[in-house]
């Protein structure tokens, strides 16, 4: 089962609202999905990005492919960044010293 985690249309014309769904990539655009963990709306000002984090990344480790959209997404919603590559170490504190007072 080859899933993709894609957009879905919704909205009314000239008023799209996706939804952030996984689905099988084979399936239409807004045809048949598995399960649906977000939503973006690019008319708002700012847009509005909702990512339910933990399942996206749980759909990203058993092996579900963004779209290239969604994956942009992902990246300014934080869902890359709220998990380290598995076997990658942490990185260190930053460390702050107040400059010597005289």
């Amino acid at each position: 089962m080859a899933t993709r985690i894609r957009l879905r249309r919704m909205g009314r014309k000239k008023q799209p609202e996706y939804r952030i769904v996984v689905a099988e990539k084979t399936d239409a655009r807004d045809g048949r999905f598995i399960e649906t963990i977000g939503h973006y709306r690019p008319r708002e000002d700012p847009a509005v990005i909702h990512v339910d984090g933990d399942r996206a990344r749980a759909w990203l480790a058993k092996g579900a492919t963004p779209s290239e959209t969604v994956d942009s997404l992902f990246k300014k919603a934080g869902v890359y960044a709220a998990s380290p590559a598995p076997g990658a170490e942490a990185p260190a504190p930053a460390v702050a010293t107040d400059p010597p007072t005289v």
